[in-house]
């Protein structure tokens, strides 16, 4: 199994470098990669209660992120979006080892809220 470095921050607590990694990985996969152009700049990164979950390898290249938007941003339940693996690093069961960390820190952050998934079709 691969050692992978698991930070959740919000975005006040997100430094240039870091960000820019996170909106780089979203656009190569979302937008180059899957060809789906839409707005990745759509201000509920930067929401208050909104976290960032990022898995960094041991070289400190960023593997996996997803976010976390709080209820009533995006829907009316607690929601996980932008949920991505680098083309490198997939099918290695990052994706199911970030999705476990994300169910368990909204547990903790908004118990017993109703959780929604955002995706697209690819």
């Amino acid at each position: 199994m691969i050692q992978i470095d698991w930070k959740i921050k919000s975005f006040s607590r997100l430094g240039r470098d870091e960000l820019y990694e996170f909106l780089k990985l979203r656009v190569d996969v979302f937008v180059v990669e899957q060809k789906c152009p839409y707005p990745e700049m759509d201000d509920k990164d930067r929401h208050p209660e909104t976290l960032h979950l990022a898995g960094k390898g041991k070289g400190g290249e960023l593997m996996a992120y997803l976010r976390i938007l709080p209820p009533g941003l995006s829907f009316k339940e607690v929601s996980i979006g932008r949920v991505v693996v680098a083309k490198e690093s997939r099918r290695q069961g990052i994706s199911d080892t970030m999705l476990k960390i994300a169910l368990n820190q909204i547990n903790r952050t908004w118990p017993n809220e109703n959780i929604r998934i955002g995706a697209q079709v690819y």
